[in-house]
């Protein structure tokens, strides 16, 4: 019986170990236009935008310096596969209160990804337009999504298609015609997802809430019509856009390690600490919480959903200006 089993674990170790062999790599949570040029065929290359259309549409470019320079963004790079970032979140029910713009459920996720033609034996780099911090925030939604189903094996491309463009890479304006994809969702991993009840029972226990609107939206002076009251949860600091990313080569990068560390000392963020990020519809959130959980390397670190919509929508408490 034993050699029979033997016998059954080596032929299966035989079957796969191809796929393992060969599988490449990624560097990390981030890569580059260089790194994703050499390995582009290897990886599933997910195009996230709320402009199809330019998917489809050349990019325009002016000669600065005898140089050419990107003057309009448009097209893809080979081989990407079209994701609208409008069926990455759904509208769900919640203690009989519909709520926008949440995660979809383990089967609608699945087969979204699925008809966007990924695949499950490669890593997933994830691409947006690049052309602002709220770009990168989109594709840092999309990587915690896939995250939160199971996938470990993301990246997402540094600078985006600007910044490819911008490095003159190849690229290609038609049609896509992606295969049915085989990628597969598991059961959902909360720890990396908060609930309003989680925050609520979090406020005044030590974990930090983070916030990753505007100053302006913080402390209440301007909120977006969709949240019901202007201000920020108790207790919770201040991680604006303006600094998490920076325009660099042409696109919208994030900061390394050492540079994120400096920047969240002076707004009082502490990286290391269990967090909850937020926004106003958990948008902008996924770029603060890939910041504290992909680059820093924080393994506590969750993104509350709903945030201020779902949070003011149920009339929970608010701290703002007068």
């Amino acid at each position: 019986m034993s050699m029979r089993i033997t016998s059954v674990i080596t032929l299966a170790f035989a079957l796969f170990a191809p796929a393992i062999v060969h599988a490449v790599e990624l560097p990390g949570p981030l890569v580059s236009p260089q790194w994703l040029a050499q390995h582009r065929a290897e990886v599933n290359v997910v195009d996230v935008r709320d402009d199809l259309a330019s998917f489809t549409k050349a990019p325009a470019f002016v000669t600065e310096n005898g140089k050419p320079s990107l003057s309009e963004l448009g097209g893809h790079i080979p081989g990407a596969l079209p994701l609208d970032f409008a069926k990455v979140r759904t509208a769900r029910q919640i203690d009989g209160r519909e709520i926008k713009w949440m995660l979809p459920d383990r089967d609608a996720f699945q087969a979204l990804m699925r008809a966007t033609g990924v695949r499950a034996d490669r890593p997933t780099v994830i691409v947006a337009n690049g052309e602002s911090g709220g770009d990168l925030d989109m594709a840092a939604r999309v990587y915690w999504s896939m995250k939160v189903y199971g996938d470990d094996h993301l990246a997402i491309l540094d600078g985006g298609t600007a910044g490819w463009l911008q490095q003159g890479l190849p690229f290609s304006a038609a049609a896509a015609t992606p295969g049915a994809g085989n990628w597969a969702a598991t059961a959902a991993r909360m720890q990396y997802v908060a609930s309003s009840e989680d925050v609520a029972k979090a406020i005044g226990t030590g974990v930090q809430m983070v916030d990753a609107r505007p100053l302006a939206f913080y402390v209440g002076l301007a909120k977006k019509p969709n949240v019901a009251q202007a201000g920020h949860i108790e207790g919770a600091v201040d991680f604006p856009p303006e600094l998490r990313t920076v325009k660099a080569d042409g696109g919208e990068r994030f900061l390394d390690a050492a540079r994120y560390a400096a920047v969240l000392k002076h707004v009082d963020v502490d990286p290391g600490k269990p967090s909850i990020t937020y926004c106003n519809t958990g948008h902008l959130a996924s770029g603060a919480w890939f910041v504290l959980s992909e680059v820093m390397k924080n393994p506590s670190v969750r993104l509350y959903d709903g945030s201020m919509y779902e949070w003011t929508t149920e009339q929970r408490p608010v701290v703002g200006l007068p």
